[in-house]
């Protein structure tokens, strides 16, 4: 659906032009989100800030607000910051100070444990990077079925697809996973 079709539709009928930009942008908004709040946010947090996102869309959107410029565009950014507002109230190193008496303050590693972390970042910066290059909707689908533990359904009904071609996607998005990998040097994970 085109952005002037979603306008008419807003203009015809508010709830019903709501409904298709939900529909039309559901995805894109929620790939956003996971991206950036993967690392402190659960499933819960992540769907809270999408809902977020689109009450920011509406009014933005809605009504008489007159707003004529690419809609993809302005919910790319109104998602970017909404995520971003997330990341940073639930992030465990928002401005939250602790006392070195505390039984939170975290242990100094030893140099073995900074090597093992160092060698476990540089492992998950490839992997994330591999990831990435595999492109959408393939790095959506992996992200969603083995980050968050998502089931082919659960995707498929996500970026609007079938399950068999989401299963498909799944294995052809495996198999070029693992070549990158090896192109990088990682032969298992």
């Amino acid at each position: 659906m085109t952005d002037s079709q979603l306008r008419v539709k807003m203009k015809k009928s508010p709830a019903e032009g709501r409904r298709a930009l939900f529909d039309e942008y559901c995805a894109y908004v929620y790939a956003i989100a996971a991206q950036k709040l993967r690392t402190c946010a659960s499933r819960e947090d992540i769907e809270e800030c999408v809902s977020d996102v689109f009450a920011d869309v509406y009014r933005v959107c809605g009504g008489d607000s007159g707003y004529e410029g690419d809609l993809k565009g302005l919910i790319g950014i109104i998602a970017r910051r909404k995520a971003v507002d997330y990341f940073r109230r639930l992030s465990p190193h928002s401005g939250r100070t602790i006392s070195s008496d505390s039984e939170d303050f975290p242990e100094v590693s030893s140099p073995e444990n900074v090597e093992k972390s160092s060698e476990q970042a540089e492992l998950r910066r490839i992997l994330t990077d591999c990831i990435k290059r595999l492109g959408e909707p393939d790095s959506v689908i992996i992200t969603q079925q083995y980050y968050y533990g998502r089931t082919v359904r659960e995707i498929a009904a996500v970026l609007k697809m079938s399950e068999a071609a989401v299963q498909k996607r799944s294995t052809r998005a495996r198999a070029k996973l693992k070549t990158l990998l090896a192109e990088n040097g990682i032969e298992e994970v």
